[in-house]
This record gives structure tokens, C-alpha cells and sequence, in this order.
């Protein structure tokens, strides 16, 4: 990285969402609340996949996957952001800044891809449902969870070389973490090919996936209306609705964040989707989709029956 017009330090300055004032204080603490539900409501569905055998299915695997982007997302960001907060030191080292952009990016980019395929798996499941053991195999369950991860992982290492390789025209980074867009403001040389090549990456990781699951899940809700069971057709609807506020959430607040020109942007917004994706989410991800669902809520109660009989 170039920093011939950088003067003191090659640390970057995170200037962050909080103040030291009483309203910000409270808003710090509420922060923190949504950290620790977030971090024990994900390690709780990771765990629960993982220890009963009733939740060895495809949908609770993917389910599983994306408890963990979550909970990688939440502890890349918050952690770092508390720190700074308390410590009063705002700075974070060049190398550190390249881990978040890493993580942030390469774990956007899976989920994106992961939730396409989470709405696949109950497009098969709903429309298919005698032939979903054939279609949906643990091999091509692996394979697809697998294939989200490594295309957000490549989209992490293009992002992490392109936006390190520019010359900083200033250090201070108007968010509470290391983002792509606030870094592109900071650049003292032209970003619009970067910018172009971001877009461009937006089509092909938020739109190509958006529109498979509004295909599916368009194939879904014309199966369901056909179904003659009320009982069935409530819990399709039921768990079809969940995975649409998700997705709703999370891709907006994505397409806000990276499909809008940066001449458009104002550091107040960008903060406040920035917060929403990466700390209300997670949160809200396993809460929708996973805890309040029977299954999972019968493993929990499993879990914890065999935990007080060892007792």
C-alpha cells in the first residue's frame, strides 16, 4: 500500500457510531446486548445441528451454516468496535483492516449465495416433496453449502487486493469497521474501475441469487395456495414467511450499502445500514428462522432433559 501522503502512522482511525454521552452510553450497552444474544443464540443452533440426530437434514445443515456466518459476521465487527469504544483508542493496524474487509466481504458474499440455496431446498422440499431425498443428498447439500463459501471467499480476496492496493489520501474511516466504501472515499486515486468492478460483483452476488429465490419461492407459494391440507399449508407458509423477512433484510440493506453511487452517500446512513447487517441480523437470523421452530425448540428441550439427568 502506498501512504506517501499519510504522515503519522499507517494505522488506520476508526471513527466510529458512539459518543461518551449518556444517549450513546445506553445505545453502547444495547450494542452489546444484541452481541451476547446473537453469539449464544448461533453457538446454540451450531450446537443443536451438531448434537441431535433429529436435525441431520439438509435444511437444518444449511440452517447450521448460516448460524455460523453469523456468527463469524457479528464477532468480526462488534468485538473490535467494543475496544475501541472503551479503551478510547480508535486505530486499527493495516493488517487488521485487511482481515475485516476479508471476513466482512468473503461472509456477505456466502450468505448471499447460501440463503439462494436455502430457498431452493424448500422449493424441492414443498414441490417435490417425493423426490427431495434424491434431489437434495447430503452430497449435493455439501457441495452447495461449500461452493457459498468459496465464491464469498474469492469475492473477499479480490476485494481485500483491489481496495489495499489504492494511495490514502486520509486515515480516518467514518464507520465503526473496516468497509469497502468508506475506504473508497479515503483514496486519493481514481476508484471508478473499482467501482464498476464492485457493481458488477452486486449483480452477480446480490441480484443472480436474489432472482433464484424469488423464482423459487414464487414456485412455492403457487404449491402451497394448491395444497388441500390446511395444517400443511400453514407450516409451508409459516416457514416460507420466515425466510422471506430474512432475505428481504439482508439484501436490502446489501443492495442500499453496494448498488448506490458514492457521489449518493452520506457517512450517517451507511453507519446505520452497516449496524443493521452486520449486528442486527445475526441476531434476528436464528430467532426467525431456527429457535422458535418446533424441531429445533424439541432439541433444545432434549438437550437439556439429558443435561439435568447427568446431574
Amino acid at each position: 500500500m502506498e501512504w506517501e501522503n499519510q504522515t503519522l502512522s499507517p494505522d488506520f482511525i476508526l471513527m466510529g457510531i458512539f459518543s461518551h454521552t449518556p444517549t450513546h452510553v445506553f445505545l453502547f450497552s444495547l450494542v452489546l446486548g444484541i452481541f451476547t444474544v446473537a453469539l449464544l443464540a448461533n453457538t446454540l443452533m451450531v450446537l443443536l445441528t451438531h448434537l441431535d440426530s433429529q436435525l441431520h437434514t439438509p435444511m437444518y445443515f444449511l440452517l447450521s451454516q448460516l448460524s455460523l456466518m453469523d456468527l463469524m459476521l457479528i464477532c468480526t465487527t462488534v468485538p473490535k468496535m467494543a475496544c475501541n469504544y472503551l479503551s478510547g483508542r480508535n486505530s486499527i493496524s493495516v493488517a487488521g483492516c485487511e482481515a475485516q474487509i476479508f471476513l466482512c466481504v468473503s461472509l456477505f458474499g456466502a450468505e448471499c449465495f447460501l440463503l439462494a440455496v436455502m430457498a431452493y431446498d424448500r422449493y424441492v422440499a414443498i414441490c417435490y416433496p417425493l423426490q427431495y431425498p434424491n434431489l437434495m443428498t447430503w452430497k449435493v447439500c455439501g457441495l452447495m453449502a461449500a461452493s457459498s463459501w468459496i465464491l464469498g471467499v474469492f469475492d473477499g480476496i479480490v476485494d481485500v487486493a483491489a481496495t489495499l492496493s489504492f494511495s490514502y489520501c486520509s486515515q480516518e474511516i467514518s464507520q465503526f469497521f473496516c468497509e469497502v466504501p468508506a475506504l473508497l472515499h479515503l483514496s486519493c486515486t481514481d476508484t471508478s474501475t473499482f467501482e464498476t468492478l464492485i457493481f458488477i460483483c452486486c449483480v452477480v452476488m446480490l441480484l443472480f441469487p436474489l432472482s433464484l429465490i424469488i423464482i423459487s419461492y414464487t414456485r412455492v407459494i403457487i404449491a402451497v395456495i394448491r395444497m388441500s391440507s390446511g395444517e400443511g399449508r400453514h407450516k409451508a407458509f409459516t416457514t416460507c414467511t420466515s425466510h422471506l423477512i430474512v432475505v428481504g433484510m439482508y439484501y436490502g440493506a446489501a443492495m442500499f450499502m453496494y448498488m448506490r453511487p458514492t457521489s449518493n452517500r452520506s457517512p450517517t446512513q451507511d453507519k446505520m445500514v452497516s449496524a443493521f447487517y452486520t449486528i442486527l441480523t445475526p441476531m434476528l437470523n436464528p430467532l426467525i428462522y431456527s429457535l422458535r421452530n418446533k424441531d429445533v425448540a424439541k432439541a433444545f428441550s432434549k438437550v437439556l432433559g439429558k443435561r439435568k439427568f447427568r446431574e
